[in-house]
């Protein structure tokens, strides 16, 4: 673990300071390229080459400590958690997630879960983790905990799906909130994730109304983000789109986020999981 983690270090840090060294050559590339070009392409080989050394493995590596550690004003730990599969099933658990749990009669996705695991079992104050910001507090624990639990089911396929009442009724609200176009700029989910070929800079971004773009931006996150130095679970990478729309930061695992969660999960539905992914 801490040679594979070593290795992708180092070659991050190579290839950062080799884009700051040949910047005026690399923007000449990216005006020229075409979408699928060759800034892309060294894009996917830099992710190659440092996937075996992904940092999210620090992340995940935490999580497995956190999960198995007595911890909270109870001094217990989260291995008697639910996450869908029965008390202490983490092995496939994420490919199913969100879904209908019946102690709470909620949707939940795995941050809103693990928020109740940690409440119920552990004792610790719910409002108090979703009013920390990203990376601080109890907050942090769940960001680190979500990478051991998605890690899990890595390689296995997808199969959420929305047959319960409050599954589908969550299901209707998250389309509604992708197609929902608002704020200063006028923008939705659909904005940039709704057909085929679009691009920002040098990502490409995924239709996430078929199903297989949908499997590349579900199945992928959460993911180590190499731009920012950190680690994002899919609440954080909603939140940020939300941001990017200029709309009003939303609550931490709302009813909003976890909808626009189950309606990517559902698309992806017979994808595979590749996450903890690797991004820019």
């Amino acid at each position: 673990m801490r040679t594979r983690i070593l290795y992708g270090v180092i070659i991050g840090i190579f290839f950062v300071l080799q884009g700051c060294s040949s910047s005026t050559k690399t923007e000449a590339t990216k005006a020229s390229a075409p979408t699928g070009g060759a800034p892309t392409n060294e894009i996917e080989k830099y992710r190659a080459m440092i996937a075996d050394g992904n940092p999210a493995d620090l992340y995940e590596a935490a999580g497995e400590d956190i999960w198995k550690k007595p911890m909270g004003p109870k001094n217990v730990s989260l291995e008697k958690c639910d996450l869908g599969m029965g008390p202490g099933v983490v092995k496939g658990a994420y490919t199913q997630l969100p879904k209908y749990f019946k102690d709470t009669n909620k949707v939940q996705d795995l941050e809103s879960r693990l928020v109740t695991c940690m409440e119920k079992l552990q004792g610790y104050n719910s409002q108090e983790i979703i009013k920390a910001g990203f990376e601080k507090g109890k907050r942090k624990d769940v960001e680190a905990v979500a990478a051991y639990v998605v890690a899990e089911s890595k390689g296995m396929k997808i199969n959420t799906v929305a047959k319960h009442p409050k599954e589908k009724e969550m299901l209707a609200l998250g389309e509604k909130s992708f197609f929902y176009q608002g704020g200063p700029m006028d923008f939705s989910c659909a904005s940039c994730h709704a057909e085929n070929g679009k691009r920002i800079r040098l990502q490409d971004l995924p239709n996430i109304t078929e199903q297989k773009g949908a499997a590349l931006g579900w199945g992928y996150w959460p993911a180590y983000r190499v731009s920012s130095g950190n680690f994002w679970t899919m609440q954080r990478r909603l939140n940020d789109c939300y941001r990017q729309q200029r709309f009003p930061e939303p609550i931490y695992i709302s009813d909003d986020t976890i909808a626009v969660s189950l309606y990517m999960a559902v698309k992806a539905n017979g994808g595979t999981m590749n996450a903890p992914g690797l991004k820019r």
